[in-house]
């Protein structure tokens, strides 16, 4: 992940300076050398989320996360010594569980049945309210704070087209695919599913896209997808319908 970037003119909330070499609380262990350990870690992420999603990025205080959080605020710096780290992590964190939730994907499995599968989930992952929430944050300050939004996008955007792309180059040595840029590629079958059911979302419109129209998107941009870069008859079949229309919708799958 990208470094964070010097906040010397911005307005941040840093450790105080009585506070910059707190301890834990007795029956609160400190991170090792290796790491923090990941239940007291998920348990300060799992209290920033619930703040953050209540208060926004500039109405949360480390106070209330660490209230939230079940810690003391001393322990909180422990592990976070600015709420931009803090942000920044939780970011981090959702993005790649939920890239590691959609984007499971067995180059030996079918074609048609796993894109549909990563399409239905990537998109029932994007429509989440805590995550759409979560990305007007990270829109909303990216402007002062440009390394959040590259954080999210490596973690997330970025993590889901090289998974893709793993996946894709697999296919395409089986010769089921012809693709000249598996990244351009993976990046188009993505923002095909985001395009007319997340954008409107993220600027305002809080209106869930019913089962019919989700289905619509997934038909669309997989039909599309395989009618571009496949090479078999059941690809060009399913371009025009003639495959998806019997196959089953996937339900959504968990990101946490």
């Amino acid at each position: 992940m990208a470094s964070l970037p010097d906040f010397a003119h911005q307005r941040i909330e840093r450790r105080p300076a009585g506070e910059q070499h707190a301890e834990s609380e007795p029956g609160e262990s400190a991170p090792s050398a290796s790491g923090s350990p990941p239940t007291k870690q998920g348990q300060i992420l799992r209290g920033a989320r619930e703040v953050f999603l209540a208060s926004g990025f500039d109405g949360a205080s480390m106070g209330e996360i660490a209230r939230a959080a079940g810690v003391s605020k001393g322990t909180l710096y422990v592990y976070f010594d600015s709420k931009e780290n803090l942000f920044t992590a939780l970011v981090t964190d959702e993005c790649k569980r939920t890239a590691e939730a959609c984007f499971d994907l067995d180059p030996d499995g079918p074609t048609v049945e796993t894109l549909r599968g990563l399409a239905c989930r990537y998109i029932h992952a994007m429509l989440e309210p805590g995550h759409i929430r979560t990305v007007r944050m990270v829109i909303g300050v990216g402007e002062k704070l440009p390394d959040i939004g590259r954080a999210y996008m490596q973690a997330g955007q970025e993590a889901g087209v090289a998974r893709l792309s793993g996946w894709l180059r697999a296919k395409i040595a089986q010769g089921e695919f012809v693709i000249e840029d598996v990244e351009m590629a993976a990046w188009q079958f993505m923002l095909g599913c985001q395009g007319k059911l997340i954008m409107p979302m993220l600027f305002g419109d809080n209106t869930r896209p019913d089962a019919a129209t989700i289905r619509n998107v997934v038909d669309q941009t997989v039909g599309s997808f395989l009618g571009a870069f496949g090479t078999s008859r059941a690809a060009i079949g399913a371009h025009y319908g003639t495959e998806l229309a019997g196959a089953p919708f996937p339900p959504p799958a968990s990101a946490g």
